[in-house]
């Protein structure tokens, strides 16, 4: 099964990553989908150069399109028909269960001849965590919504001692945009990715997105 990974950087895309190439399926290919300057990555705000590091460490290729929010759909859209016209069959992406998300990859997906995939489909959250966890992926938070979590939370690593200090209803897995992590090392991993946390910047940023948010600073 030649196929891509829609590629966050996140602990939720590693385990579905890790999943699906126990299942099988050959990777091909990482897409990460960054702002129109290329500075950050559209999901989780890493730059580009920490994205490239983690998919060296990895063995996959990694793939880094740049869009507006204007142009987002049009330009993933594109790069799915490229990637059918090399070969690739399936889509894999780590959504677990927000439908809005599943019902826009299943979209685009159809619209390049592409079946999508989503290893974590359903599943407990909290179960999904306790797996990453209990694999050995590590990962650092490195966004966090101000409206869920302060900015002590931001930049810590994501492991036990940081799910016990979450709030109360805040969800383990951040699967409701409370908290984003950086998968640095694990099983599937050649190599620790190295990393610095050098500051926590305050980002109010442009429509869709509600609110404000503490971004940590990686280099």
């Amino acid at each position: 099964m030649k196929s891509f990974f829609s590629w966050s950087g996140g602990k939720d895309s590693m385990l579905a990553l890790h999943r699906a190439l126990d299942a099988g399926h050959h990777v091909d290919a990482l897409l990460a989908m960054f702002d129109e300057s290329g500075d950050r990555s559209r999901s989780h705000a890493l730059p580009p150069a920490l994205m490239q590091a983690q998919a060296d460490a990895l063995g996959i290729p990694l793939v880094m399109r740049r869009a507006s929010w204007t142009d987002y759909e049009a330009v993933f859209t594109e790069q799915l028909r490229a990637f059918a016209a090399q070969g690739i069959t399936h889509g894999l992406f780590g959504d677990i269960d927000l439908q809005p998300h599943r019902d826009w990859e299943e979209k685009v997906c159809a619209a390049a001849g592409i079946e999508a995939v989503l290893p974590l489909w359903q599943e407990p959250r909290r179960k999904l965590v306790d797996e990453c966890l209990a694999l050995g992926y590590r990962a650092r938070v490195v966004c966090v919504d101000a409206r869920f979590l302060d900015k002590s939370f931001c930049g810590r690593e994501f492991d036990a001692a940081f799910i016990a200090d979450l709030p109360p209803g805040v969800d383990a897995c951040g699967e409701n945009g409370e908290f984003h992590t950086f998968v640095f090392d694990g099983p599937r991993f050649g190599r620790p990715v190295p990393h610095t946390l050098a500051t926590i910047h305050e980002l109010t940023p442009v429509a869709p997105a509600p609110g404000h948010f503490f971004v940590a600073e990686l280099r």
